[in-house]
């Protein structure tokens, strides 16, 4: 069977009227062709090769986006619990980290899996003790990390904001003193490490991204506990997130908040195991039918850290298991 190829303009091309992909023949006249594969090769890699190609481009996608190479992120409550495993996320993929908490010394197993990964990648993983409450301690710590970061080229582009404390008192018997420690600790605190992150991401004209732990119980009250200081420390992370975007938006800084459901630590395994009901409480409103592990939050902070989220800002996430929409 002839391929007929009809002429448009003289030097222009014409598509023949077969099914062969990306074929294109350029005709003065109209004519017949008889062996078209003679003159124009056929190149087409085998069905194995395009799918491997496909395939590895895909990956390359992906890896960019959700890829923290090339830079450094600071965390704060580093020194155990989800502040630490949220530390080894970054620099699993493939940020520096540093590490701050008012810990002396960061919990030994955690902090020994975070060294392998170092020694493994050459990603420098670093720990300094601070207190967030005090400014000059934070503008001290973030100084130090910034002038490490630039000898290794990797400016700080992230933040993890994860230190915060819990206090379960009736709010009839609250005294004044531990209702401002919550709020001095969660609230000012965090704004403080998050200033000054965003002023040194602000000096280097870098762009960055801040994440905020903020809770569920920002949103709603928690089930079977009573922590109003708490929650309502919360619920002016999740407040003064929204503020910060649209004011540091215009340096290039995307600022969000993570929110956890109930997860099992090492402090709330205590609880439950002291008050056993309120396991039960809290697991009617497990749609998963789990409570949340530290684990369960890597992926969410890796995604809002790195450029996959370049989109997003002002936001909250809420990785609850369903609570909220349960409650």
């Amino acid at each position: 069977m002839h391929r007929i190829l009809f002429r448009r303009i003289v030097g222009s091309p014409v598509v023949s009227f077969n099914t062969f992909p990306q074929r294109v023949f350029y005709s003065t006249t109209c004519h017949r062709l008889k062996q078209p594969r003679s003159i124009i090769p056929d190149h087409t890699l085998p069905p194995d090769d395009v799918q491997d190609v496909q395939q590895s481009a895909r990956k390359a996608v992906i890896n960019d986006l959700f890829s923290l190479g090339g830079r450094t992120v600071v965390v704060t409550g580093a020194g155990r619990g989800l502040g630490i495993t949220l530390a080894s996320a970054v620099l699993e993929a493939g940020a520096d980290v540093v590490c701050l908490d008012v810990l002396p010394e960061p919990s030994d197993v955690e902090w020994n899996g975070i060294m392998k990964t170092s020694h493994e990648t050459g990603r420098r993983a670093t720990y300094h003790q601070c207190d967030i409450t005090s400014e000059d301690q934070v503008q001290a710590a973030l100084a130090t990390a910034a002038a490490q970061a630039g000898e290794r080229k990797r400016p700080i582009r992230g933040l993890v904001s994860c230190a915060g404390v819990q206090q379960m008192v009736d709010a009839i018997d609250y005294p004044a003193e531990g209702f401002r420690r919550i709020l001095d600790i969660n609230v000012t605190g965090n704004f403080l490490v998050a200033k000054h992150a965003a002023r040194l991401m602000r000096n280097a004209n870098t762009s960055g991204s801040i994440l905020f732990i903020a809770s569920m119980s920002g949103q709603i009250a928690n089930r079977g506990i009573h922590c109003t200081a708490y929650n309502t420390s919360k619920a002016a992370v999740q407040q003064m997130t929204r503020s910060l975007s649209v004011e540091w938006g215009r340096y290039g800084i995307r600022v969000n908040s993570l929110s956890p459901g109930y997860i099992r630590t090492a402090m709330t395994d205590q609880l439950l195991a002291e008050k056993p009901e309120i396991e039960k409480t809290w697991m009617a409103g497990a749609s998963l039918g789990r409570l949340g592990s530290v684990e369960d939050f890597k992926a969410p902070a890796v995604y809002v850290l790195g450029d996959g989220a370049s989109f997003m800002t002002g936001a909250d996430l809420r990785v609850d298991g369903g609570h909220c929409a349960s409650a």
